[in-house]
This record gives structure tokens, C-alpha cells and sequence, in this order.
């Protein structure tokens, strides 16, 4: 069988290279962030889904006129740092408060009926931990880090930017994970009947964080972590 050349690259690399592929693989419910580092052929596999079938989608959309979409892959790696955290940085930051009033809240009502939400709670209180911490050591220690590697390539910021993406990308999987598996024990954020408007509001904002997230972990595990570690590996 020939190989076509997108199953020869990752699911990582064909979304950098161009963004709304993305909306392809969350439609067909595969992760193209955290678990960017597969092919199509092994994502599909896992999923049971029909590689060539998604295979033809990627390709109409290439041919597709490109549209006003950021071209993140030709960034400067300085610039995109000052991006991630001026958007998706401010965004996890005004949105964590609000989601664990709004989890917690929605478990103390509706988790007698609901035990999921129990779950929901606690997953997302573990998410709010980590990711402040996250947010706090990347803007400290590592975008600075990557900065100073662009202009002095010192055998100090070399070493600090591997350690630091070998534990950022550790997090990234623990808060994709804590978030999918709230996806999972929502069935993807369905309400039942009886939701009332702070249950509606928490559903809404938790999947518009996931989506946000997805793109934040995109931006630094495909696009941003590796070129700044070609630059500390020379």
C-alpha cells in the first residue's frame, strides 16, 4: 500500500504546519496536542477510525483556500512566547476561579443525582493546582529562558530549557488527561434534564477551556518546545 505523506508525519506536525486541521481531529475525537506525537495510522488504529477516510479530509482541505488562520509555525520563538501567555496564559488565569466555583458548586447541588460531578470537582481542583504553578515557572523561568537562548546560547539556558520542557511536557499530559477524562464522565458535556443554568454555565465553560487548552498545549508542544530544544541541543 502507498504511504502518503501525511502518515508520515505526525498528527503534532500536520496541525502546525496548518491550523484548521485541528477542527478535522476534534471532530473525529482524536488529540492532536498532548498526544500529538502519533500518526494518523496509529490515532485512527487506537480509535477504530478510517485512516484513509481522514486521510482525504486532510487533503480537501489543503486544497481549500487557506483563509486569515495565524501562521504559528513561522513565528519567532520569542514572539510566540509573549502570545501564548498574553492569551492563553490570561485566559486559564481569569477562567480556573470561575470554573472551581462553578464545579464545585454544581457538585454540592446535583451530585447526589449526578456522582460524576463529585469527580468533575476533584479533577478539575487538581487541574487549578497544577496548572498555576505551570503558568507561573513557564513565565519565570522557561519563555525567558527561550528568549536568552535566541540572542546568547549559554550552556546555563541550553540546560534550562531541556530540563524545563521535560517537565513541562509531564504536566501537559497530567491536565490534557484530568480534562479528557472529564469529557469522558460528561459524554462530552451533555446535560440531563434536570441542569439548571449554573450546570449549563459550567458545562459551557469547561468545554470552551478544554478547546482553549488544546490549542495552548498545541502551541508549546508542537511548535514552541521543539524548535527552542534544537537551539539548546547545538
Amino acid at each position: 500500500m502507498t504511504t502518503e505523506k501525511n502518515e508520515l508525519r505526525t498528527i503534532g506536525q500536520i496541525v502546525a504546519d496548518d491550523y484548521r486541521a485541528a477542527a478535522i481531529f476534534k471532530q473525529a475525537g482524536i488529540d492532536f496536542c498532548c498526544g500529538g506525537n502519533k500518526s494518523i495510522e496509529l490515532a485512527c488504529s487506537e480509535k477504530n477510525l478510517d485512516a484513509g477516510k481522514l486521510t482525504a479530509e486532510l487533503k480537501e482541505l489543503k486544497l481549500s483556500s487557506p483563509g486569515q488562520h495565524q501562521d504559528f509555525n513561522n513565528w519567532e520563538l520569542g514572539f510566540l512566547s509573549d502570545y501564548i501567555m498574553n492569551t492563553h496564559h490570561k485566559y486559564v488565569v481569569k477562567t480556573l476561579p470561575e470554573l472551581m466555583f462553578y464545579t464545585q458548586k454544581i457538585a454540592d447541588v446535583h451530585g447526589e443525582n449526578h456522582s460524576e460531578l463529585l469527580e468533575v470537582a476533584s479533577l478539575f481542583s487538581e487541574i487549578n493546582r497544577e496548572l498555576t504553578q505551570h503558568l507561573k515557572q513557564e513565565e519565570e523561568v522557561l519563555f525567558p529562558a527561550i528568549k536568552e537562548v535566541t540572542k546568547s546560547n549559554t550552556p546555563e539556558t541550553k540546560a534550562t530549557i531541556i530540563s524545563e520542557i521535560s517537565r513541562m511536557n509531564g504536566e501537559h499530559e497530567f491536565a490534557g488527561g484530568a480534562m479528557d477524562k472529564i469529557n469522558e464522565i460528561t459524554n462530552g458535556y451533555a446535560l440531563p434534564h434536570d441542569a439548571c443554568n449554573t450546570y449549563r454555565v459550567a458545562f459551557k465553560l469547561l468545554e470552551e477551556f478544554e478547546d482553549d487548552l488544546h490549542t495552548h498545549v498545541h502551541l508549546e508542544n508542537n511548535i514552541l518546545f521543539p524548535k527552542a530544544l534544537i537551539l539548546a541541543k547545538q
